[in-house]
């Protein structure tokens, strides 16, 4: 009996430690890639004069390039070869999950499974390839018309230089591509959103160092430092409430007979997140308003008089930009919580299994209410955004402080935590139960 008790914790340990190397190869993996993917923001585009863009740079930080260059964690500001990042892979993404919605021949296809999802992913990378390069050319052609205290950013501008940081930049867009699912197969977490993660968490020691250079010249008082500290640690506690807030509409299932056996009867739910929109509304409307500022940084105060009575009236945290930021925000907040979640296919899916809310008739009238319901919650949700974003404006007009301490930023971090955690957490859960299955398993050949 000794020796069969230490023979099974024996095989216990071996498949749990089995178990517990296999998730440590996909932590190592997803940890070698990021490495790979931070080495490669530091391998500069051939041509270009590093010193006279970080002087651009720093002209024309606040507009939109600032906010790209925070996502590509600085490489966009040092023009490597990542300089684009992952982002036109996004775009691409969010084109086509909105064209799905208005082409029937694509919504056709989506609807075929497994099938059809590889097919929106090939477009999705083609999408990917147009949108880079159009990005690419833009950039080579702006370095090529940019110029500093030093000089021109490009030595020696021409179509060579071009098609050099066309191929350049679309080839490092397509490879982080390939790297980001890479992660999610063989890794840890979503492979896009780890990258941006990294990103953005790259750059948060220098945010924090700027922000204590400003106490210790006297701009920050210490008693706004401590103040803005606690404040980002309640805007992390806040991001993870909202984040996992649901609204949990039960779903009931009539019972049904097969032979002599009843199936059914059993009730479910349906899970609506508060903030279905995720990230993307205030990116789009950051997006939308920080385009004439930079426009406005290029030219350098040469272009017409309107474009700057614009860029003066859409400045960090003017009365205006602040008004047409919070607008926006709500409407890509119901716009993209319509395209994520159709309430009229989700209640025919619910009639044709033989699904129900209880004391909601199938049909149209479900769809209503879930509607219904998905409205109120976007009101919610759209209201946390925009306290969310406006709050770093604040901050950024009346303190000066960096643009870590509240916003996209902080909800990209957190939100990307969670999820690499609960991936974490499933794995060790399924290997648990694969543990007792065996311990079942040997129990039994032993009876």
């Amino acid at each position: 009996m000794a020796s069969a008790a230490e023979q099974l914790a024996a095989n216990m340990n071996l498949g749990v430690f089995a178990k517990a190397t296999e998730l440590k190869k996909r932590i190592w993996f997803t940890l070698a890639a990021l490495v790979v993917y931070r080495l490669g923001t530091w391998i500069p585009v051939p041509g270009v004069d590093p010193h006279v863009l970080a002087d651009i740079f720093h002209r024309t930080g606040g507009g939109i390039l600032g906010m790209f260059d925070m996502f590509a964690g600085g490489a966009l500001s040092r023009m490597t070869i990542f300089a684009l990042n992952i982002m036109p892979y996004i775009s691409a993404s969010i084109i086509m999950q909105l064209m799905t919605t208005v082409i029937p021949s694509l919504e056709s296809i989506k609807k075929e499974g497994e099938q059809g999802r590889k097919k929106i992913n090939q477009y999705t990378r083609y999408a990917t390839v147009a949108i880079a390069a159009i990005q690419a050319y833009g950039i080579a052609v702006g370095l090529e018309g940019m110029s500093g205290r030093a000089g021109s950013a490009v030595f020696d501008p021409g179509l060579f230089f071009r098609f050099t940081t066309v191929v350049t930049l679309v080839g490092g867009t397509m490879f982080l591509m390939w790297l980001g699912e890479q992660i999610t197969a063989r890794g840890v977490g979503n492979g896009t959103s780890l990258i941006i993660f990294a990103g953005i968490v790259a750059n948060l020691p220098r945010a924090v160092a700027s922000t204590l250079e400003l106490g210790r010249t006297g701009a920050l008082s210490a008693a706004v430092i401590i103040f803005l500290l606690f404040m980002a640690v309640g805007i992390v506690g806040l991001i993870v409430f909202v984040e996992r807030a649901q609204r949990r509409i039960v779903v009931q299932y009539p019972k049904r007979q097969v032979g002599n056996k009843v199936y059914g009867g059993e009730a479910t739910h349906l899970p609506l997140k508060l903030n279905t929109s995720g990230v993307i509304p205030p990116i789009f409307a950051s997006s939308i308003l920080l385009m004439p500022m930079t426009a406005a940084g290029f030219i350098a105060g040469q272009g017409p008089e309107w474009l700057s009575t614009v860029t003066a009236l859409l400045g960090h945290g003017q009365p205006l930009y602040l008004l047409l930021y919070l607008a926006l925000i709500v409407f890509f907040a119901f716009f993209y919580t319509a395209v994520v979640f159709n309430p009229v296919e989700t209640a025919d899916n619910l009639k044709k299994n033989g699904g129900f809310i209880p004391g909601i008739r199938p049909g149209k009238n479900t769809s209503d209410y879930l509607d219904y319901v998905l409205t109120r919650l976007t009101v919610l949700g759209a209201a946390y955004l925009s306290g969310l974003s406006i709050l770093p404006e604040i901050l950024i007009s009346r303190f000066s402080v960096p643009f870590y301490f509240g916003g996209t930023s902080l909800l990209i971090v957190v939100t990307v935590t969670m999820d690499t955690v609960a991936q974490i957490q499933s794995h060790l859960l399924a290997h648990q139960y694969e543990g007792l299955i065996k311990k079942a398993k040997l129990r039994g050949k032993r009876s």
